[in-house]
């Protein structure tokens, strides 16, 4: 059996004038191409959220790194001081110590910030700095808030020296008593 076909125009036409377009196959590959748009679409939606979610986390905490580190730097620098000048001092022979501190008073305190500060471990350390760092967090929170207004009438924690800190001021206050020993408190090269 044969089959006549008109042309005409850009259709195919068979014998009953009946078009032989391929219009279906262009709906569905339009339909296929749309598809493909969108899972494509979804797709890179999903990994630039991803993307953006894990490099906002990597910045805050890179921030919070960057601010953690600035605030226990001086703190440890400060302490490994007290541990070192004060255990220094401890191993010197008695007639050493006697030369480079004269006053008996004076040589006792050493000796009491070296007993007082090497009985703090190491983990004890870290936790009263932490615990200093969430108290000092808790009292600025308390300060915004009254200064806002929210909490009228509360008290304000009173802002005693920190014990980690405590160390370091009686080490300084022993160093300008006694001139003969040289530390460099400071941290400048």
């Amino acid at each position: 059996m044969t089959t006549n076909f008109l042309v005409r125009g850009t259709d195919l036409l068979d014998k009953d004038g009946l078009a032989w377009d391929d219009s279906d196959e262009v709906f569905g590959e339009s339909s296929d191409l749309d598809r493909e748009w969108q899972r494509r679409h979804d797709q890179f939606y999903t990994i630039g959220y991803r993307d953006g979610v894990i490099a906002g986390k990597e910045a805050s905490a890179q921030e919070g790194f960057n601010i953690g580190f600035k605030q226990s730097v001086p703190i440890g620098y400060n302490w490994g001081l007290v541990k070192g000048a004060t255990s220094a001092f401890a191993c010197l022979p008695d007639e050493l110590k006697e030369r480079l501190v004269e006053d008996q008073g004076h040589r006792d305190k050493f000796q009491d910030l070296y007993k007082s500060a090497n009985s703090l471990s190491t983990p004890d350390a870290l936790k009263l700095f932490s615990d200093e760092i969430m108290s000092d967090k808790t009292t600025q929170q308390s300060k915004t808030a009254e200064a806002s207004g929210l909490t009228a009438g509360s008290q304000v924690q009173s802002l005693e020296p920190s014990r980690l800190g405590s160390y370091f001021a009686e080490l300084r206050s022993l160093l300008i008593e006694c001139p003969a020993i040289d530390v460099r408190l400071d941290m400048s090269p």
